[in-house]
């Protein structure tokens, strides 16, 4: 045990590691592959591969990944929504960590046409994409594989730098190059603003960045999921990630700090977050810190108090909120919601009922148009928390770091 954890210490992304591939599961989380460990999702440590992909390791020595990716083939339901992995010469395919029957296969009679040892490999679905495809890369050179026709056309990315990984997420295109990434346009390799950047700034959870990462831009465009998020009084946003948040205000002006310089007794990781009566409501773990709004922010005398004796509920807590010229606190814990009156002494969770179609959230929040439930990078508007409560069926999807804090990239 003692000696697992040093190697995940050594592996500690948070330092600039190069990834050797990365690709999304079904759910849509990340899995990022340096040599026989992998990181699923934006934070926490490394894990052996093998213990998600037992296979990996039975049919070949698993000393690394060169490449991976998320298909999306629905005319083909043999292969949509598979992971494949590509280790020298061959290709697995695996559904939901199970090795495909007939895998591992050499990577010629699976994608004819294309090379072996590769570097890199992602999805690139029609329309993003002129037919469903996979694109390709092996040192400077890029195959557009057509999964229908299976034609192979090779292209010149000429702006763009060699990729050691690359991956599709929200659809957009990234290629890691070292602990460096560009996002691309999958049809001609072009890429467009201010690249390279720091990966570790945008895809990874961390306590410290890089020296010269610019905290206002890292914080609106991650895409690493909030932690929590509320609005207070005069309509500020506070967007809680991690060790940073970021505070939009009624202006639209953008500033960012560490939780720890202006909540310090909170330091980092909040939970939920609701405001009322001018105060911001924090939750951690099983504690609850109330402060006072303004420059700075003032932590009340005798809080942290435990979350069961403020709020009549028991802990941990995925989000909370309390809508405009109301006195009800929205809980949520798992799929589940209470309301907690906040005139009533003492207070008590009671009207417990579904959050419609969500299985789990990561925040929410409430304003003057109503809620918006944070899922990863996307956002769901409802018009009320009574239709939240009885939705059978998922509105439209929003982006929250573009319709919230107006990155758009």
């Amino acid at each position: 045990i003692l000696i697992m954890k040093l190697l995940s210490y050594d592996l500690d992304r948070c330092k600039g590691l190069e990834m050797d591939a990365v690709a999304v599961n079904e759910e849509g989380i990340p899995y990022f592959f340096k040599g026989d460990h992998l990181y699923k999702g934006f934070h926490g440590l490394a894990e052996l591969s093998n213990e998600s992909f037992a296979e990996l390791d039975d049919h070949h020595h698993l000393g690394h990944v060169d490449a991976a990716f998320h298909m999306h083939f629905e005319d083909n339901p043999d292969d949509h929504d598979r992971m494949f992995f590509f280790l020298d010469n061959k290709v697995f395919s695996f559904y939901k960590h199970k090795l495909e029957a007939g895998y591992p296969k050499d990577i010629s009679e699976v994608f004819p046409g294309i090379p072996n040892d590769l570097d890199a490999a992602v999805e690139c679905p029609h329309p993003e994409c002129a037919n469903d495809s996979v694109i390709f890369f092996k040192g400077d050179e890029i195959y557009h594989y057509d999964l229908k026709s299976k034609a192979v056309e090779e292209k010149e990315f000429k702006s763009m730098p060699n990729c050691t990984s690359a991956f599709r997420f929200m659809e957009h295109y990234y290629c890691f190059h070292g602990h460096m990434f560009s996002k691309f346009d999958p049809k001609t390799g072009e890429v467009h603003g201010k690249y390279p950047k720091e990966a570790r700034d945008y895809f990874m959870r961390c306590s410290k960045f890089s020296p010269d990462s610019d905290h206002v831009e890292r914080e609106r465009c991650s895409r690493v999921h909030l932690d929590a998020i509320t609005s207070d009084n005069a309509g500020n946003i506070y967007a809680f990630r991690g060790h940073h948040y970021l505070r939009k205000d009624d202006n639209d002006t953008l500033t960012s700090d560490t939780i720890e310089n202006d909540f310090k007794e909170l330091h980092s990781e909040v939970d939920a977050a609701f405001s009322y009566e001018n105060h911001l409501y924090l939750i951690k773990n099983n504690n609850l810190y109330v402060y006072r709004v303004g420059e700075p922010h003032i932590h009340l005398d005798g809080y942290p108090k435990p979350v069961t004796e403020e709020l009549g509920i028991e802990g941990p807590i995925d989000a909370a909120f309390v809508c405009e010229d109301h006195h009800i606190a929205h809980i949520i814990k798992g799929n589940q919601m209470h309301d907690v009156e906040l005139k009533v002494t003492p207070r008590k969770a009671g009207n417990e009922r579904p959050i419609g179609p969500f299985k789990r959230v990561d925040t929410a929040m409430c304003g003057p148009g109503g809620v918006k439930v944070i899922i990863g990078n996307h956002f769901y508007h409802f018009d009320s928390t009574k239709l939240l409560s009885t939705a059978r069926s998922l509105p439209e999807q929003h982006k929250v770091s573009l319709e919230l804090f107006g990155c758009d990239h």
